[in-house]
């Protein structure tokens, strides 16, 4: 399984315990004000899809009702009212694996500043835009949870409902879709009666760096943990991969 959707599933394991809900939550309204914004200041989810991906992750993290009207709110008045931009961030993390950050920030220089300084302090450097974004494809994600479902007859459904390619990913099922069908299958599947926890736009490595050292695998996770503790950072992505084993030995330590 590729670095995202491993890292997304270890996430998703560790639960938000670790990360603090008013930080989560900031987070996730910036999201939701970007939206709107880059949606033309559409504030209708039914009509603006990249926000009802954003509000459904908030609600699914149970973010009250009023932060998210707020957000919608500042993101109708505009960039000028927002005061947010959005940044990406390019670079190599431990072991040389290419790592992708999705920011959101009032700040740029403040930002920057930051990220560089995960990177520098952890084996990493930042590179030039366009120094590993061409080791990624931007795709829809689907999570959909197994339940009593097997993983041939969840390939079956999503392929009936234009995925792409699945993974298997313990009780969960990554489906991927292109940008644009990442609604229509969605919703299939929903219809389909298949549970749908989470869908959103990610990066997808084409290609991945395997990692065996259990040293080495710490490091990276400890790394990608690192970068999303930052206020401003709203996704990581990397091409790295582990073996289930090894996670597994992480995790029991």
């Amino acid at each position: 399984m590729s670095g995202h959707s491993k890292w997304a599933q270890i996430k998703r394991q560790k639960g938000v315990a670790d990360v603090k809900k008013g930080q989560m939550f900031t987070k996730l309204a910036k999201a939701i004000t970007i939206a709107v914004r880059d949606g033309g200041g559409i504030a209708d989810p039914n009509s603006n899809f990249k926000l009802r991906l954003s509000i459904d992750k908030a609600r699914a993290e149970n973010m009250p009702k009023e932060n998210i009207e707020r957000a919608i709110e500042k993101g109708s008045g505009g960039a000028d009212k927002s005061g947010f931009e959005e940044a990406l961030y390019e670079g190599f993390g431990p072991e040389g694996v290419a790592v992708i950050v999705e920011a959101v920030t009032d700040n740029k220089q403040r930002t920057i500043t930051e990220v560089k300084n995960v990177f520098d302090k952890n084996g990493g450097a930042l590179a030039s835009q366009g120094a590993v974004s061409y080791l990624f494809a931007q795709k829809g994600q689907i999570i959909v949870h197994k339940d009593n479902k097997s993983y041939d007859d969840i390939f079956m459904l999503a392929a009936d409902s234009g995925a792409e390619d699945i993974e298997d990913a313990g009780q969960d099922i990554f489906v991927y879709t292109k940008i644009q069908d990442l609604k229509r299958v969605k919703d299939s599947l929903t219809e389909k009666g298949l549970r749908v926890d989470e869908a959103e736009l990610i990066r997808k490595p084409l290609n991945t760096v395997q990692i065996i050292d259990r040293a080495k695998a710490e490091k990276i996770l400890s790394f990608m943990d690192k970068l999303e503790g930052l206020d401003d950072v709203q996704k990581v992505y990397s091409n790295f991969d582990i073996s289930y084993n090894l996670l597994s030995e992480l995790k029991t330590a």
